[in-house]
Order: structure tokens, then sequence, then C-alpha cells
């Protein structure tokens, strides 16, 4: 009988039985062993104990070898290791990894956790929320104590510990956060409104070659500054020389001067953890590792925040500003991103490996569905993000950029974007002195513009602001004179009250959930509004409420008053076919969150979870319900508890619009869709046909087959790549416990906070996902395959499930290129026509190849062959 039919034949799994069989194997072999050695304390030689044992002299000779007894002892051994961190931590991660941690093989592992399972130790499986990841969940393996249940376990998520130390253990040091260093308040000057702060709003100047106040290797970055160990500075902190004498600060504000400092500072958040409520990275001494500056940068990666940080953010152009622009610019980015996801289709259907192919063709659909449903479209030539800073110098039409020539004509776009008035058109100054003095000549990521314009990028301030900086030689990004009814307008006259309830600390996580909500309504009416070609007239009136929604959480404002006297009720009565209906176009309806009943993919044993005639995916309802509970108040204590109803509901997941309709039209104006509406409509339905045409490919792709006899011809191959699989694995375990850790703190801060808005809540999850991350020391490995190596999958070396394994943690854009044919297709037929079409319009050939993304050689070529 096979493995699989014994282990059926006793109620257990394949599993178990290969773990009892090897428990068993081990004790017989350590049986003789012992019996081998008495006989030979005896006087016996090899000959006489193997008639004795009823053995071959030589199996006897390897019994008795050095080491053997060590090799029988091991899976005890381990056992041992896994009893001892439970019977210490009570709940200990076992899952995918842990073995390499241990180093030792997985079977082993399996075997020494079935040897505590006849002990009465239990494992319990539960499934871990991502935090980085909607409706995605880790499977952990725990192994606990005789007696723990299931339930226990999940209530102590927080507390499952791993088997080791990371750091000891492999070597390296990671640091935790440790608190800011705080200067003190003597050395800040602050720029108020009355003295011009308002032009430079949000700029921190520093003095240069202040040790406490380093900013390493960069001239400018985004801040987080304490002071006097109770408030801190937000903002873009940038070198200056001629600061005030005494002075090692300059923080510029758009606030009046009250008589204390410290009232246009914010104060420190009550988290040790996380004062700032922001990601941020101390600058530390790189030999030491101790923190030397005062200067917190944003960002969780290495050189997020400062230099350079700004011009690798993504560079599409998102629906709410192209829709508003012509539909000729609209057809041309959607067709060259369409193009784009074409090649990469066809280049995945050529690799040479079938593994790797259908692999790639399925990451590749799930990718197109996402773009199906977000709508971006490609960049335009040499598109860039950068940070604005102020330079009081330069004229109001003027821009300085020194990534571009002198006299460039650039767009600036800012987000959130209203329309094509809020788009100023400038020309490009690179020999302003000031702005050279303040930012460089070779600032890759910075632009320094006039405080007005500023004033009409939706009002951006300086403190770490960005815009898209678009060359527009040619005159493709459209431009509209700024609103009359924008002109001078200060949100700040809808200020609340100072006695207000709304600004009473209990009540100002309220005001921040509106703010969050009627903001994302005044962005759906403003693209529907002008879709559908509202006068100026009127959009005037709902960008200025937008305003004051943008601002109404942080200055106070009466959103309601607002939306009074603008009248917003009527503009959607108009726009949107009710005073309280929502999104009514397919533009604001797309990313439109709904809740719908939870899903799955379809089981293979129901038939899998691909449609083997569309390609299309097959979910099905998971069924599941929830407890409905109430909440009930104390009248006296006023303490809230959740109260069962015994009723039931089914448990619901978060989903978009678009995401769950299979033709995009039926999200449109209706009867007859806006013109805008058909391009994106027709855009996202080809995306959608090439991902289930790219999961038609991969589900009829077989994969290749294993060869015993090429994993013997390159084993020295096969053994550096378990090698380096080996290596980025380790990593998981270091990852739940991260996720574990990060969870435990969100739940802990969301049940101090119970009013806490959606954004609130993603940026913590980030934080203390970060900071899990820095704790634990979980880092991701790529396994970086090389071309002997690869030489060895193609001969069939490799499983598919370990070759599976190594393509889930390798760089798959250098796996693709070992993959490829020595002579891919150049162009496709119909990239040729877009890039015939674009050089009609005026693009360079260099800025028509950047577009398609690919070189201007290959464009030449292809052009030339017809």
């Amino acid at each position: 009988m096979s493995d699989t039919e014994i282990a059926r034949y006793h109620g257990m799994t394949t599993t178990e039985f290969r773990a009892r069989k090897s428990i068993e194997n081990a004790r017989v072999k350590q049986d003789s062993i012992l019996q081998a050695e008495k006989l030979r304390e005896k006087g016996y030689g090899y000959t006489e104990i193997g008639k004795i044992m009823n053995k071959p002299e030589s199996s006897v000779r390897a019994l008795l070898s050095p080491g053997e007894k060590e090799k029988t002892d091991a899976i005890q051994n381990t056992a041992n290791v896994l009893r001892e961190h439970v019977d210490k931590k009570k709940y200990v991660d076992i899952g995918r990894g842990t073995e390499i941690q241990l180093g030792v093989t997985s079977t082993r592992m399996n075997t020494a956790v079935a040897v505590l399972k006849e002990e009465g130790y239990q494992v319990h499986s539960i499934q871990q929320p991502q935090l980085s990841s909607v409706n995605q969940f880790t499977r952990q393996k725990i192994l606990v104590k005789p007696g723990i249940s299931l339930a226990e376990v999940n209530a102590n998520r927080g507390n499952i510990q791993q088997i080791n130390d990371y750091s000891e253990d492999r070597g390296r040091t990671f640091f935790k956060p440790e608190p800011p260093i705080a200067i003190s308040s003597k050395r800040i000057a602050i720029n108020y409104k009355e003295d011009g702060g308002d032009k430079a709003d949000g700029v921190i100047y520093v003095r240069p070659g202040v040790k406490d106040l380093s900013m390493g290797e960069s001239r400018y970055a985004q801040v987080r500054i304490a002071v006097d160990g109770t408030h801190y500075l937000k903002g873009m902190a940038v070198y200056k020389d001629d600061l005030p004498h005494g002075v090692d600060l300059v923080f510029n504000t758009n606030k009046g001067n009250t008589g204390n400092k410290m009232d246009v500072l914010k104060p420190l958040k009550d988290d040790p953890t996380n004062p700032f409520g922001a990601i941020t990275r101390q600058v530390r001494d790189p030999k030491t590792g101790k923190v030397t500056s005062a200067l917190n940068r944003v960002g969780a990666k290495e050189g997020a925040g400062e230099e350079g940080a700004w011009d690798t953010w993504s560079r599409n152009l998102p629906s709410q500003m192209l829709s508003k622009q012509s539909p000729d610019l609209a057809k041309q980015q959607l067709g060259v991103t369409y193009e784009r996801r074409k090649k990469e289709f066809e280049e995945i259907s050529s690799l040479t490996n079938p593994t790797v192919r259908k692999e790639l063709l399925m990451k590749f659909a799930d990718s197109t569905d996402s773009a199906a449903v977000h709508l971006k479209a490609a960049a335009l030539p040499k598109q860039s993000t950068k940070v604005l800073l102020p330079v009081p110098s330069m004229k109001e039409h003027e821009i300085y950029i020194p990534s571009l020539n002198n006299g460039d004509r650039v767009a600036l776009v800012r987000f959130p974007h209203a329309g094509p008035f809020e788009i100023p058109q400038l020309t490009v100054n690179n020999r302003n002195r000031e702005a050279r003095s303040l930012l460089g000549t070779d600032a890759v990521d910075t632009v320094g513009v006039h405080h007005k314009v500023a004033e009409r990028l939706s009002g951006a301030d300086f403190d770490g602001d960005t815009v898209l900086v678009i060359p527009n030689h040619s005159g493709l990004v459209k431009s509209a004179a700024p609103l009359e009814g924008l002109k001078d307008f200060d949100p700040q006259r809808y200020k609340l009250p100072a006695d207000s309830p709304l600004l009473k600390d209990e009540n100002k996580k309220k005001l921040a959930a509106d703010k969050q909500k009627q903001m994302g309504r005044v962005s759906n009416l403003i693209t529907d509004m002008s879709l559908q070609g509202a006068s100026s007239e009127h959009l005037s009136r709902a960008v200025r409420h937008s305003m004051v929604v943008i601002d109404s959480e942080k200055h106070g404002l009466d959103i309601k008053a607002s939306e009074r006297e603008f009248n917003i009720r009527e503009l959607k009565q108009r726009y949107q076919g009710g005073g309280n209906r929502g999104a009514s176009t397919l533009l604001s309806k797309a990313n439109a969150k709904i809740r719908i009943p939870e899903k799955r993919l379809q089981k293979p044993s129901q038939g899998g979870p691909i449609d083997l005639k569309t390609g299309e995916k097959i979910f099905v309802p998971t069924g599941r319900t929830r407890p409905v509970r109430r909440v009930q108040i104390d009248p006296v204590t006023k303490k809230r508890t959740f109260v069962e109803t015994g009723e039931r509901v089914p448990i619901e997941q978060q989903s978009r619009q678009l995401a769950e309709t299979k033709d995009a039209f039926s999200l449109a104006t209706k009867p007859i869709p806006h013109t805008m509406e058909v391009i994106y409509a027709e855009h996202s339905n080809r995306l959608k046909g090439l991902a289930n045409q790219a999961r038609l490919e991969a589900v009829h792709t077989k994969s290749t087959p294993y060869d015993p006899n090429a994993k013997t011809v390159y084993s020295k191959e096969v053994a550096s790549l378990n090698s380096k699989l080996a290596v980025a694995k380790a990593n998981a375990p270091l990852e739940r416990h991260a996720q574990r850790l990060a969870q435990q703190a969100v739940s802990v801060k969301r049940q101090a906070n119970p009013d806490m808005d959606e954004d609130d809540v993603k940026k913590l999850k980030q934080i203390e996902l970060t900071n899990a991350r820095i704790a634990t020391g979980a880092a991701k490995h790529r396994v970086v395959v090389a071309q002997d190596e690869w030489n060895a999958i193609q001969a069939g070396a490799i499983s598919n499930t370990k070759l599976k394994e190594i393509l889930t943690n390798s760089d798959i854009e250098s796996v693709k290129k070992l993959a490829l044919p020595k002579k891919a297709k150049l162009m496709t037929s119909t990239a040729k026509s877009r890039a015939q079409t674009m050089l009609k319009s005026g693009y360079t050939q260099a800025e028509v190849a950047d577009a398609l993304g690919v070189g201007v050689t290959t464009l030449k070529v292809a052009l030339e062959e017809g």
C-alpha cells in the first residue's frame, strides 16, 4: 500500500502518517544502535554482531560509526527545543520558515511536532488578517501546551512568540525607535503671517553645520522636530545661511502672532512609539547607531522624505485629472496604457519556461484586473513628481527646475484636482540666484515657485505638498483661467465659534470623520459636474465648498454653513439626480467602496476558480454569518458595552463598484453616456478582456516536467538555489510575528480611540507594521537567479513546487529576462500606429519611445519596417 492509502486506512493525513513513521524508524534505529554498542562492549566483532542482529556487517559498522547516534537523537533534540519554548512562551509559531531558523529539515520539524503531539501538545491553525492588504489573511500554525483551546489562541494572538530571537541567531542588528531628540524653543524663531510667513507656509529654515540639526547628505527633507518635549514642528526643512543671530531654526506659518510661539506648534501625541502621528526615520551615527539629529525624516523606507525621494513616485495620470482634459488626450494616454499591458502580455506569453509563463500570466491577469478598476493612464513624456518650495523672488509665471531647460513650458497639477482652472502654465527660469542658492543647481525632485502659484494649486502650502510637473511645449495639457469666484476666497470665514461643541476634544474625531465623508461627496460632485459641462458659476460654488471641507478638521470650519451658503443640495439635484444622491457617472462610481456578502474563489473540487471558456474568476459565497450586537450605555458610568441580540447576518467584505461588474458601461450615465465615460468604459472593458485572456492561456499551460537526472547533473546549481530560497523563506516567521505585533498595537489604540476615521486607521496600520518589522527584523530577501541556475531550471532539475516558491521570492523582472527567447518581437502593429499618431501630434521620437516603453532604436527600426 502507498503512504496515502495507509494514512487513509488509519484515519490520518499523509503528513501525520509519515511523521509517525519517522518517529518509529528513529526508535527502531536507536534500539539497534544501543544493542550493537552493548554487544561491542562485550567483545563481539562486527561479523558476529551482524549474525546476532541478522544484519550485514556493513550495516553494523554504519550503526556504530561516530555521530550516528547523534543523528538518531536529532528528532528528540528538536522536539526538546520546541517543548522548552512552548513551556516558557505558551503560544509558539511553528509555521513555514521556522525549520530554517532552527536549522533542520521540514521533515524533521514535522516529526518533532508529531513527538510533542503524542505527549498531548496541540497544534492550532489560525488566520491572521494582513494589515497591508484588504481581505487577505496569513495562515499560521501555533504549537501550544496540552489543554489550550483554539479560542484561547485566537484571544491571545498578540502573545504568540517565535522559536528564537532573529537578530541574535542571524547575527544582524535592527534599531528600534528611540524617543526623539527634543530641541529648546529658545533656538526657534517664528515667521508669522504679518511677517510674510504665509508666503512660505510650512517651510523650516535650518542653520547649516549644526550637528543636532543635520539632514545628512540632503539639502532639504520633509521632517518632524520635537520641541521642549511637549510640541513639534512639521514641514519641509531647508538649509539657509542668513538666519538671525542665536537662532538655529525659523518656522514659517500663515498663522498670526498670539505672543506665544508654542501656539503655532503641534502638541506631541501621547504615544511614546509614535509621538508625531506619522512614520518617521531618525538620523543615526553609522558607527554607533545612536540618534544624532533632532530632524526626523518622514517615511518608512530609506531615502523617503528627503532629497531624491519624490522623483521616484508613481507617474500615472489619475482619472480625476485626465477626465477633465480633452477626449483626444484621454484616448491617447489610455491607449498607451493598454498597449503597454498588451506588450507585457505578449512578452510573458513568449517565455520559454512553461511554469514561469503560467505563474506570470496569473499575476499579470490579477494586476490587469486591478488596472481596469483604478483607471490610471500612462504618464505623459518626461512627467515627474516634485515637491514644492517657495522662492519669493521668482515671478508668478516662472518656475525653477534644474532638470529642464530654460524657456521650457510646463503644466503643474496637484491633487485633489478640481479642473483645468487649477493648472498653472509656467516657463522654466533656472537663472534665479535665490533659487540656485536655496535648492542647488542639481536638485532632482524639487521646484521653486512664487507663493501665488501654490495658491492656484488648490491652496497648496510648502510643508511637503507635491505636484505633477508635465512638460507642455505642444500644449496638450489644457488649462483655463482661474474661476472668478475663487479669487481672494478665504475658507477661514466659516470658522466655528470657540464655544462650539464640535471643537471639544470628545467631538474632534466626529469632525474628522465628517470631513472624510463630505470630501468624498464633493469630489464626486465636481467630477460629475465637469463631465456634464457645468458653468463656471456652478463649479465655483462646488470648489469653494470643497476648500472649506478640506480645511474643516485642521482649522475647525463649519461644513454645514458652507453647504447651505453654496446651495450644494441644488447642485446635487441638478448634476446627480437628487439632493441626497451620490456619484452619478462612471468616473465617480468606479472606485466607490461598497460592501458585498463575503465570497471566495471556487474550489478545485467544485470545478476550479477559473471559467475555462471565458477566463473569468469564479467566486462563490462563503455563507458565513456573524452575531448582531447593539451598544448599551450605562446611564451612570457612561461605559459602552456590546449586547448580543440573538440575530445573525451575513459577513460582508469591502469592494469597489467597478470591480463587481463585468461591463463598465453598466455604471455609465443612462440612457446616453458622456463622451469621457465611453472612453473610460471601453478602456476598462479592454483591460478586463486582456486579464481573462491571460488566465485562459495560463490554465491551458502545462508545467515543466521534473527530471531527477537533471537534478543530479545540476546538483551544484540546485544546491545554490535551495540555499538562496532558504534565506528568503526565513523571513516568513518574522513577517508573521510583525503582523501579530502590529495587529495587537492597532487593536489597543483603536479601542482607546473608537472614533478614528478611515485615514487615521490606515496611517496607524502602516506605522505599527513598520515599527513591528523593525523590532522583529522582518525584511524581504529576493532570490537572484543566475544564468547557470536558470539552465538547471530549464532542464527540469527543480520541481514545480520548488520553482513556484523561487518565483514568489524572486525579482520577477530578472527572471523574465532569463526566460525570454533570444529574439523578441519589436513592436505590435497597434503600437506602431500609435507611435505614428504621436509623432504627428508633435512628440519627438525620444518622447514616443519613452511613452511606449521601448528604446529609440527599437522605435526607429519598427517604423522603418512599416
